[in-house]
């Protein structure tokens, strides 16, 4: 039997007459990378800010590393990681105080925060950085540490919010080889993103038009269903109906 760590149920976010998450039902493995797609407005954020416990459903069901939505926010929140594009380090801070401050938002004690930081600053060739303030730091640098801070706790699951906009190729490619080395220790992963060839490292991809999962499934599978060559085809079949956007 496959290890479920997030489940949904037809989850429902309201705002007035306004529903934003529409009845979405998935499932996530453990150490799955899960794509959640959707162009602007299609209800991504909304669904991710339930999951992670920040927004209560307005109806539906959902579990998170075993925890109700519902009843046990704050247990989902440990249990989890997060990073966004936007906002996931202190700038004014430097990497290393950056390290010891999520830390200890996570829980670790002293200990375990000395032997991990050390573990991480070698794993990302920023020894010599460790005393630098992330804002004097490169895009692509901040990214990597970003996510590497978000996994610092060794939670059951990340969500990443669009993680590598903004960042070259090069660096998105590298970026990935992190995702895919944390799914590998059994991390899952939980990503949106704008970028299409991205899409094609997930191991599955649901597809959010209109607050509803129009399709999911492995990128392979899509696209045969599709007749696309590529993802940013089956995107543009399954969006273009689309009826609001931000």
């Amino acid at each position: 039997m496959p290890d479920i760590v997030i489940h949904t149920n037809k989850l429902t976010k309201r705002f007035g007459n306004f529903i934003a998450a529409d009845e979405i039902t998935f499932e996530v493995e453990k150490g799955e990378i899960f794509g959640f797609l959707g162009a602007n407005g299609a209800g991504k954020t909304t669904a991710m800010r339930m999951l992670c416990g920040l927004s209560a459903p307005s109806s539906g069901e959902a579990t998170v590393a075993g925890f109700d939505v519902y009843k046990q926010t704050e247990q989902i929140k440990m249990n989890i990681g997060y990073m966004s594009q936007k906002f996931s380090l202190y700038e004014d801070l430097t990497v290393l105080e950056n390290i010891y401050f999520f830390g200890g938002i996570y829980g670790l004690n002293k200990k375990d925060l000395k032997s991990k930081s050390e573990v991480l600053l070698n794993q990302l060739g920023m020894h010599h950085e460790a005393k630098k303030l992330v804002k004097t730091l490169p895009l692509g640098w901040k990214q990597k540490l970003a996510f590497s801070v978000a996994i610092l706790h060794q939670p059951k699951i990340v969500f990443l919010d669009e993680p590598t906009g903004g960042v070259d190729p090069v660096t998105r490619r590298q970026f990935w080889d992190l995702i895919y080395e944390a799914a590998e220790s059994g991390i899952t992963i939980f990503v949106t993103t704008h970028y299409m060839d991205e899409a094609e490292y997930c191991n599955r991809i649901s597809i959010m038009v209109d607050g509803k999962i129009k399709a999911l499934d492995t990128p392979a599978n899509l696209k045969k269903k599709y007749g696309a060559t590529n993802m940013d085809e089956v995107f543009f079949e399954l969006a273009r109906g689309a009826k609001r956007a931000e």
